[in-house]
């Protein structure tokens, strides 16, 4: 599991003793002791701030194919393969470096990874571990992510605080019960970068909401998107989308279910309109009860 292990400390009450000089326990330490107090509060004080999930970083580095490759994956696949949007390329995907335990552990990572120096179509990303930047992936598939297009001057800067509202538990905490972020994403593109939030459940609408609300709000207004550049899709509606035959069924169970909730609701609906229609309708056939002031005096 990616959630972090609970912490238990012991043996810390002396850490918290009183290091006022005129408290009587200073007067009973000796000069020895306070160096060692000094230097077990300095170093609590450093002790890195751990984030509440453990993160990987995914490297997705675009190389193109040779044609025997393409011959060979035609012959497997046939004529009408959709395994892929980019025909000339395929992804080979790498995690880079160690998991992310704390915010330290963020920013040292941050600071030396160069978004600017990522190459035309390749792509980074910031995901939960147990988690994979897959559409088919098992914990992915019955999700989908929004997609904001920025230009490449403020790019990084959006991409950081987008993974900063990740591992600091923001976007987690506007979605729907029973809901979770898988992560973040940067793709790089001609002009632009293509800056990605992943959620496992594409069918709460509440959460696809939340999410894009979240990321709007949390943006300074130099730095937010377009109202036309951004956009949400689910990920068994890409192109080259192609689900793993034990899976598949998962899908067409959502779907299933997606339809029905989505019939129940036009049923209600109509119904509504018909209550509101039948009321208008009677209160038209009533009889008038007003009477008109009388004029004149007796």
């Amino acid at each position: 599991m990616s959630m972090r292990p609970s912490l238990f400390t012991r043996g810390l009450s002396g850490l918290s003793q009183s290091s006022d000089p005129n408290s009587p326990m200073s007067s009973v330490s000796s000069p020895a002791e306070q160096r060692i107090d000094a230097k077990q509060n300095f170093l609590k004080a450093m002790r890195p701030l751990p984030t509440q999930h453990y993160w990987n970083v995914w490297f997705d580095r675009q190389q193109p194919r040779d044609q025997t490759q393409q011959q060979e994956q035609q012959q497997q696949q046939g004529s009408n393969n959709n395994s892929s949007s980019n025909g000339e390329y395929h992804a080979h995907l790498e995690q880079l470096g160690g998991s992310i335990e704390s915010v330290q552990d963020f920013w040292r990572y941050n600071n030396n990874t160069p978004v600017d120096q990522i190459r035309m179509r390749e792509s980074i990303y910031l995901f939960k571990a147990g988690f994979k930047p897959i559409w088919e992936d098992r914990r992915n598939i019955l999700g989908g992510s929004w997609t904001f297009r920025v230009p490449k001057s403020i790019g990084p800067d959006v991409w950081t605080r987008v993974q900063l509202l990740a591992i600091g538990e923001k976007l987690q905490s506007v979605l729907e019960e029973g809901d979770q972020i898988c992560g973040v994403g940067l793709s790089v593109r001609f002009n632009s970068h293509l800056i990605s939030v992943w959620h496992r459940d594409a069918s709460r609408k509440k959460s696809i909401d939340n999410i894009l609300q979240c990321v709007l709000e949390e943006l300074p207004p130099e730095l937010r998107p377009k109202p036309d550049s951004y956009f949400y899709k689910r990920h068994s509606d890409h192109a080259g989308f192609k689900a793993p035959p034990e899976l598949q069924a998962v899908i067409d169970s959502q779907r299933a279910r997606e339809a029905a909730a989505k019939a129940a609701q036009e049923q209600q609906q109509q119904q509504q309109q018909q209550k509101q229609q039948a009321a208008a309708e009677k209160q038209e056939q009533a009889p008038d009860t007003t009477q008109a002031p009388s004029s004149g005096t007796q």
